[in-house]
């Protein structure tokens, strides 16, 4: 793909997100070790994340600052190429924080933002100008540093957006005209980067909110002034969709692919007259002839949940776009487009589009990562390889740590004989993909069989491992057993069945006693909005107890807090909050509000319980010198198990007669 007179080697695009690796307020060691990655594994192009062009945008703690990126931008260069590197600019504006830098939040006008609830300041002209050449002073910056261009954020965390659309631009002077800002944008960024370099733009086409907010009729209507852009990436979501921009598992893959193709009809995008985006072989510039109101022929990239090979290619084929964005994608597999090329794409781990990890712009400044893929954002602290002379070694447990571990361990050399009790592998990840809108997090589970019978594991289901076995099996062993119901902080009469128990009974086509069911959610965590929506969706009644404020208070951090209160709100499921059970008797279960002790009663014929569980540590507590990973340490995420699998992996190979020294944790 060529822009500008500049190849990529390939039409996937790494695209802008928050990672929280930065030092500071620039690009650090830790960020060029990131992008390097992607690029090693065939990204074409890679934006870096969105630096503020304006010291008075600081809308998380460690935003990047363009004065302060110079430097790493150049060594993001340095590491990547032959990919393109574009620099992400721009200002959030009202979506920011006055926390870090103390100033007001600016904004085209005094609209309190949906999600914190500041009033910003309405820009005045003096502000407007240094905006303006913040982006341009920024965009100088970034193509001295020797990248190959820049792309504006106009998109969902935008003070670009927010001048774009009726639901925050209420203003009466000349910005009422609410392209006008954008437009004088673009044509300082192309002054300051001259026409040796790219300018995309990121461009949020639809805001989902058609009374006032941006529209896909409008956005073209935009675009058609924007004639200084050499691609376009068109995003959905604003303030009150926060989560529409990268949604979680609940949302389809490629959900932009209607707004894509929209957008590429307008004049100078996708298939005006009749010419189809860039296919294989062809470049923008030759098709810089091809004439309309822009000018000159733009770009269209698909954003949007893009995560299999399968639909990036299709999507080009079809004419949507002319590059896809995969940044997920290759948050878990960063070798996705190498492994196309070598014609292996069944060994592309896949992106469960879980946001468990890769989505981070959060107060507590956690790092990018993905669920399967922990050294993702800890690339210069990866977890070692199980290096040393060939081992054999007995993995017991086919849960994700096991699993993990065993991956590893084989890749290395090592001689890998993996026991699981159950009939079939995955554990409880094989459960937690049977609840409502979880499946693909099951997606995990074939890719790793494949990869130990790729690797030549030996793997045996239906085996229930002693203590003897292990004595048997030598010192290298790795403990991964999984979990086990934890008490009940309730009296009941009726039938109870933990989460998993529940999840195993569906999948085996079991069911519960008629009646109404209640779900106890003492944790606030995915399980039990989903299995209540499970429930629902089966046209059973069903109750939802929480002590918590709301429903799935924990899903806030992935983005589906909202959405999944949305969908249990359509299901007919009652929320019960802040509430406590205190017992079940009689077909009636007695609720405890949690402030007051206030008590009252709901019908309920069964319970499913989605409370802590407690790890199964009986062959450990046996053997405590082995190395255990995953459950049967404490209650594990995906992410936490894959990690530990990998640690314990090493640490199995070293074949420890006593407690020894483990891994040392890495700073987060």
């Amino acid at each position: 793909m060529t822009l500008r007179g500049r190849t990529a080697p390939s039409r996937v695009l790494f695209g802008p997100h928050v990672t929280n690796l930065g030092s500071r307020r620039s690009v650090s060691p830790r960020h060029v070790a990131y992008y390097a990655r992607r690029a090693v594994g065939g990204a074409g192009v890679i934006v870096t994340e969105t630096a503020s062009v304006h010291e008075s945008d600081w809308p998380y703690e460690r935003a990047p600052l363009a004065a302060d990126c110079a430097d790493g931008w150049a060594s993001v260069v340095r590491a990547c190429r032959p990919a393109l590197v574009l620099a992400g600019l721009g200002h959030a504006g009202a979506q920011g924080s006055s926390a870090y830098g103390q100033q007001a939040l600016w904004a085209p006008s005094r609209v309190a933002d949906v999600a914190s609830r500041e009033v910003p300041t309405e820009m005045e002209q003096p502000e407007i100008v240094a905006l303006v050449a913040g982006f341009a002073a920024a965009a100088a910056w970034a193509v001295d540093a020797g990248c190959d261009g820049v792309e504006v954020d106009a998109g969902q965390h935008s003070l670009l957006r927010q001048f774009l659309s009726g639901l925050t631009n209420h203003r009466t002077d000349a910005y009422s005209d609410r392209d006008r800002l954008l437009r004088e944008v673009l044509a300082a960024v192309r002054t300051a980067i001259g026409d040796a370099h790219v300018l995309g733009l990121r461009l949020c086409c639809d805001e989902l909110a058609p009374w006032a907010g941006i529209t896909p009729d409008s956005a073209a209507a935009t675009l058609a002034g924007c004639g200084e852009a050499d691609y376009v990436v068109p995003v959905r979501g604003s303030g009150l969709s926060v989560s529409a921009t990268r949604p979680d598992l609940h949302t389809p893959p490629g959900f932009n692919r209607a707004l894509c193709g929209t957008v590429g009809a307008a004049p100078g995008l996708g298939a005006e007259g009749g010419t189809p985006p860039i296919r294989a072989g062809r470049s923008s510039d030759d098709l810089q002839g091809r004439r309309s109101g822009l000018g000159r022929r733009v770009a269209v990239v698909l954003q949007g949940s893009v995560v299999s090979p399968e639909d990036a290619r299709a999507a080009l084929d079809d004419g949507v776009c002319d590059l896809v964005e995969m940044t997920r994608a290759q948050i878990a597999a960063p070798d996705l487009v190498a492994h196309v090329r070598a014609g292996t794409p069944e060994r592309i781990r896949p992106c469960t589009l879980s946001n468990q990890r890769s989505a981070v712009r959060d107060p507590r400044n956690p790092i990018v990562s993905d669920e399967a893929e922990p050294d993702a954002g800890h690339e210069t602290d990866p977890v070692p390889p199980p290096a040393g002379p060939p081992r054999d070694v007995l993995v017991v447990g086919g849960g994700a740590a096991g699993l993990e571990a065993a991956r590893v361990l084989a890749t290395a050399g090592h001689g890998v004989r993996l026991v699981e009790q159950a009939d079939v592998l995955g554990g409880a990840l094989l459960l937690a993909a049977a609840v409502h809108g979880r499946a693909r997090m099951g997606l995990l589970v074939p890719w790793w069989t494949a990869e130990l019978a790729r690797l030549g594991v030996a793997v045996e289901t239906g085996v229930r491992v002693t203590a003897d076995d292990l004595d048997a099996a030598g010192p290298h062993v790795v403990l991964a057993t999984g979990s086990r119901p934890g008490p009940l902080p309730y009296d009941t009469d009726g039938p109870v069945l933990a989460a998993a128990e529940f999840e195993a009974g569906v999948l085996a086509g079991a069911g519960l006693p008629p009646g109404p069911v209640l779900v106890h959610d003492p944790l606030g965590d995915w399980t039990g909005v989903g299995i209540a929506e499970q429930l629902a969706a089966g046209g059973r009644e069903t109750v939802l107890v929480t002590p918590d404020q709301v429903a799935g208070t924990q899903l806030a951090i992935t983005g589906d807090l909202a959405p999944a209160n949305a969908r249990l709100d359509r299901a007919g499921v009652v929320r019960e909050l802040r509430s406590r059970l205190v017992h079940v008797r009689d077909g009636r279960a007695v609720l405890a509000h949690v402030w007051t002790g206030e008590r009252r009663t709901v019908a309920c014929a069964a319970v499913v319980d989605c409370g802590h569980r407690l790890p199964e540590d009986a062959l450990w507590r046996a053997r405590p010198h082995l190395p255990r990973a995953g459950d049967c340490v404490a209650p594990r995420t995906v992410h936490e198990a894959v990690l530990e699998g990998r640690r314990a992996a090493v640490e199995a190979v070293r074949g420890r007669g006593g407690p020894g020294e483990r891994l040392r944790a890495r700073p987060c």
